[in-house]
């Protein structure tokens, strides 16, 4: 069932797709829609499931779905997969690939490929204190807190 994000509990699992490139205003209404069209769908058969999203910076499709009540089986993920994939292939844009780095530059967000990122780092275009997006976390409560974070707080701090 599609729920408000508030109504999200903070163990809930997420899916954080990043965009190889910003979405354009034209497409933003359709895509939105057929988000709320996919999590009503999906698992509409069981009543305690609980789903909504977030589509932040014209560039990041996440799923958030809650299954204290409703256990997600590998088919209910593997058909949130196949419609990001229909997505990707539709907007020809990259949508799975979580290792490419997303940034801020100001009040851009940036979109590159780890080892561009790594070059950026020693080039000194941006710096442990440069806010990068960690595509990996996994909960809710991870994405308030942690999902935007300097380079030196992440993963990424590796690389300095």
């Amino acid at each position: 069932m599609f729920v408000d994000y508030s109504k999200i509990p903070d163990d809930a699992k997420i899916w954080i797709y990043p965009s190889s490139r910003k979405f354009y205003n034209t497409e933003i209404e359709v895509i939105e829609n057929k988000i709320a069209a996919f999590i009503t769908s999906w698992k509409s058969n069981d009543e305690d499931f609980k789903a909504s999203y977030q589509f932040l910076h014209n560039r990041f499709i996440i799923l958030f779905a809650d299954d204290e009540k409703s256990i997600l089986t590998n088919s209910d993920i593997d058909a949130s997969v196949s419609f990001i994939l229909k997505l990707q292939e539709e907007y020809e844009v990259e949508l799975l690939d979580k290792m490419n780095v997303c940034f801020k530059q100001g009040k851009f967000v940036q979109y590159k490929e780890l080892k561009d990122f790594k070059k950026l780092l020693k080039d000194k275009a941006v710096t442990g204190k440069t806010i990068i997006f960690d595509n990996l976390i996994t909960t809710k409560q991870d994405f308030e807190n942690y999902w935007e974070v300097t380079v030196e707080d992440s993963w990424y701090n590796r690389f300095l």
